[in-house]
């Protein structure tokens, strides 16, 4: 019993609290148009610059090991924190002169589950703001010294590492760093919000429901989908069309009655779903990966789940990139879960 059954009613009453179901269908047809083609200059982010976690396999000692690195600063916008050793290591460096900031969600809950993890930091010498109650902040990144940008799927809730399929990726662009250190320092002071608009690769929310399609209908082969939630009107009508017009489509999820009709519409039309048990790992991540083979392709990693609250309104982050260090291992470990999983559509 992996225990990731047993959060699923938790997570469900928060979700149907937050879901606000989409009214009409997005309207977007090339990566361009939403401005993910790579930063202003034209250069995308390299494989140099770029490496790929994957969960449970890797552990979080990566994070752990970021911020024992850290000389001068360190900001965190995290949704859920329940780490003990984690939040040991920020009041560490806190203590040793490191300026640290961490944002904190207040979102239906939330807010209880982040309080002991708070007063820990505050009393360590962590400055702890609390992000505004009228936006859910799902992001999960951290930055190191201002110039290390880390963007995860996945919460810092220890409990739940073991048993839990993430991604983190650890990026060194600098524009992309430069976007992630604005959009901080606005949310950090409740200020409006400064989405790094021109840096190509980051994707962020509120607004990346055209990203996101627009990456879907940019496929020509094949499609592999990962994500913890289906409901939203839009992927859901990209991945059908994708399906439509000859795209193999392959989406993998752990299974939740809450998402069963529209798998069972996007089975309809000719997508192939998956799901896993509770048994299995619990699909946590949420990736897009197009055209993806040994050769290339395009993927996108965040934390934007596919709901409308999630990719319109709440604070999200993501990366969209043709780097290999981040599409190979994406591509592989999806293939996998999908391999793991059954169809009962």
């Amino acid at each position: 019993m992996d225990g990731s059954h047993q959060r699923q009613p938790a997570r469900a009453a928060r979700r149907s609290r937050r879901r606000i179901l989409a009214a009409t269908a997005l309207v977007v047809t090339t990566l361009a148009d939403v401005g993910i083609v790579g930063p202003a200059n034209g250069a995308e982010t390299s494989a140099k610059q770029l490496t790929t976690y994957v969960e449970p396999s890797a552990g979080y000692g990566f994070l752990d090991r970021a911020v024992a690195s850290a000389k001068h600063s360190i900001d965190l916008s995290m949704y859920e924190l329940e780490d003990h050793a984690f939040e040991a290591d920020l009041v560490a460096k806190a203590r040793a002169g490191v300026v640290v900031h961490v944002v904190l969600d207040t979102d239906y809950g939330i807010k209880s589950v982040n309080t002991p993890a708070a007063g820990v930091l505050i009393r360590g010498g962590v400055r702890v703001t609390w992000a505004p109650s009228s936006v859910i902040f799902h992001a999960k990144y951290l930055i190191v010294d201002g110039s290390i940008l880390y963007i995860g799927t996945g919460n810092l809730t220890s409990q739940w590492y073991s048993s839990t399929r993430d991604f983190w990726v650890r990026d060194t662009n600098h524009a992309d760093v430069a976007a992630a250190n604005a959009t901080f320092a606005a949310d950090a002071t409740h200020q409006g919000a400064r989405l790094g608009t021109g840096t190509g690769d980051l994707v962020w929310s509120p607004g990346s429901a055209g990203a996101l399609v627009a990456l879907i209908g940019s496929a020509k082969r094949s499609l592999l989908v990962e994500n913890e939630e289906m409901d939203n009107y839009g992927i859901e009508s990209a991945l059908e069309g994708a399906a439509q017009r000859g795209v193999n489509v392959e989406v993998v999820m752990t299974y939740d009655s809450s998402w069963h009709s529209a798998l069972a519409e996007l089975a309809s039309a000719g997508v192939h779903v998956h799901v896993l048990a509770s048994s299995q790992v619990y699909i946590h991540s949420k990736v897009i990966c197009a055209d993806c083979s040994a050769s290339g392709g395009t993927v996108f990693v965040g934390s934007e789940n596919f709901s409308t609250s999630s990719l319109d309104y709440n604070r999200e982050l993501g990366i969209i990139t043709k780097a290999a260090t981040v599409v190979g291992p994406v591509q592989s470990v999806v293939t996998g879960d999908y391999a793991q999983g059954s169809t009962r559509f």
